[in-house]
């Protein structure tokens, strides 16, 4: 009689403790290549300047606003600038500069009412990271909140009898889009105005002669005003002037001059565009 075979004893099965255990095991290995992913290859915000909030190796970009308050803003133009500036504030890109100035008339330049880089408001950065509430405050408190106030500011009436708009362009070129600092970022100059130049050198007032470039260039304000714009785009945003219901000047060859003076100092055209009221 041929003797039985002994059973094989079979192994005991994994088991659901087994598969927890492998299961969270996964869990963590994948949660740790996630950290080390977003340590090592998710862009990280610069570090910025307590002062100007701009990165500490430079803005990456600025927008120029000037304010030409020489002569009231009519109540429609007035409202549609508050409007205009206060987009320019919610839109403007992270770690780009906004600098908003008015016209200094005896100086013939400008002066800066407000000079700060957006921080960041806390959109598309990583919970993992960053601590957003606190970046989405830092922008409302250092950044929104003295931008808005400064732009309130620049819409009040400082009547003067002079107009240099030149002057004030020249002054925000050579601050803002001049040196190594303004070569390789993208420069940007909005300019509210009437766009009439009224200076000692030169004028565009009827009385002083007419529009054309070369009465300019013949003028002592040609040199004087020679501008390096380095190839900044210039967004003119016209205040319409009228005296007894007609135009001061001739918005058409107005703006023909100011296109010719752009290009003439090497800055690129954007768009000009006449504002509402009059």
């Amino acid at each position: 009689m041929a003797k039985p075979r002994p059973r094989r004893r079979s192994s005991p099965g994994i088991g659901w403790a087994g598969f927890l255990g492998i299961a969270l095991l996964l869990f963590a290995v994948s949660c740790g290549a996630g950290l080390i992913y977003f340590a090592f290859f998710t862009e990280r915000p610069p570090t910025i300047a307590e002062e100007t909030l701009c990165p500490l190796g430079g803005a990456r970009g600025v927008t120029v606003v000037l304010i030409d308050t020489s002569d009231d803003l009519p109540d429609a133009t007035r409202r549609e600038v508050l409007g205009l500036l206060e987009e320019m504030v919610t839109t403007l890109p992270p770690y780009h500069k906004l600098d908003i100035r008015v016209l200094d008339v005896a100086g013939l330049r400008s002066r800066s009412l407000f000079a700060k880089c957006n921080p960041g408001n806390g959109t598309g950065l990583s919970e993992w990271t960053n601590n957003i509430e606190a970046a989405r405050l830092r922008w409302i408190e250092s950044f929104r909140k003295p931008a808005l106030e400064a732009i309130n500011r620049s819409v009040t009436p400082a009547r003067a009898a002079a107009s240099p708009i030149m002057g004030a362009i020249q002054d925000i070129a050579l601050s803002e889009f001049s040196g190594s600092a303004g070569q390789n970022i993208k420069k940007t100059l909005y300019v509210i105005s009437d766009m009439i130049e009224s200076t000692k050198d030169y004028s565009q007032y009827p009385r002083s002669g007419d529009l054309s470039y070369q009465r300019f260039r013949q003028s002592p304000a040609y040199r004087k005003y020679r501008t390096e714009l380095n190839d900044a785009t210039i967004f003119v945003r016209l205040v319409s002037r009228q005296v007894n219901g007609k135009a001061v000047v001739d918005d058409s060859q107005l703006m023909g001059f100011w296109r010719e003076w752009i290009s003439d100092n090497r800055g690129l055209i954007g768009s000009l565009k006449r504002l509402q009221g009059a």
